[in-house]
């Protein structure tokens, strides 16, 4: 009986464990931004390791090939043509930033407003410039311009030469979703400080990093997310040999916006 008993127990626990999932409030990110501004775009975890942090997020793909946003543990990939893909989850990622979301605010944005309104609005309505917020909108938009970043082959160049040349998109009257974050001042050099921004459209055939946008309506769910975790590549060579203490503010404004 009591064998029954423990052998039981066991079963429920390794039950428990598989369906685990990310803990919430937690932002997850692979690998530091000054890395990928010096051309550190050797992807270290696969997309299938980054899920199990997070089901809500953004990033880029090994050799720096495109866009990336997470929405519904499903992950996208906007290339270089502008087109939506869903990549395999083996595919891996020099960069990325991810959370568990869920919202702890709502806001229905009954006006038309533009990306530094948007950026206005959420400041106001979450003061605490101190923590992390994930942030997604789902909406109906005016306009909106994305841009990506075609694969690149070693000696990788620095983002900043690469984004000189970076295809646009625009794209008018489309409804689909923006991803990203806000993120504290304190980040510069490891993440994006304020805004970075991904969209995708209802039809997952357009997308790209947001550059601009003109919204017409639509709804923004905010997660409060109060912890950091920050996981660096072991497995990169170039990661090993890369002078991160240069500056690249001005290079992260650049390639931004």
């Amino acid at each position: 009986m009591k064998r029954w008993f423990l052998c039981a127990a066991i079963s429920v626990c390794l039950i428990c464990v598989g369906c685990s999932t990310a803990k919430r409030d937690i932002i997850t990110q692979t690998s530091t931004i000054d890395a990928l501004l010096a051309g550190v775009y050797d992807g270290d975890i696969s997309c299938r390791q980054l899920l199990k942090y997070g089901n809500f997020g953004i990033g880029t793909f090994d050799r720096l090939e495109g866009e990336m946003l997470i929405l519904n543990a499903t992950v996208y990939q906007v290339k270089a043509d502008g087109k939506v893909y869903t990549p395999d989850t083996d595919i891996k990622t020099p960069f990325a930033c991810v959370c568990q979301f869920k919202a702890d605010k709502s806001l229905f944005l009954e006006k038309e407003m533009n990306y530094k309104e948007f950026e206005e609005l959420i400041n106001k309505t979450v003061p605490n410039n101190n923590i992390f917020c994930a942030i997604k909108i789902v909406g109906k938009f005016e306009k909106m311009e994305t841009r990506s970043v075609p694969a690149q082959s070693k000696p990788y160049p620095p983002l900043e030469e690469v984004t000189k040349n970076q295809p646009k998109f625009y794209m008018e009257n489309v409804s689909g979703t923006i991803v990203g974050f806000r993120s504290p001042p304190f980040v510069k050099g490891i993440g994006v400080p304020g805004y970075h921004l991904h969209f995708i459209t209802n039809d997952h055939k357009q997308g790209g990093h947001v550059l601009s946008f003109e919204l017409a309506k639509g709804k923004c769910d905010i997660d409060f997310c109060n912890q950091f975790f920050l996981i660096l590549p072991k497995n990169v060579e170039a990661f090993k040999n890369v002078d991160l203490s240069k500056d690249r503010g001005e290079e992260l404004e650049k390639v931004e916006k």
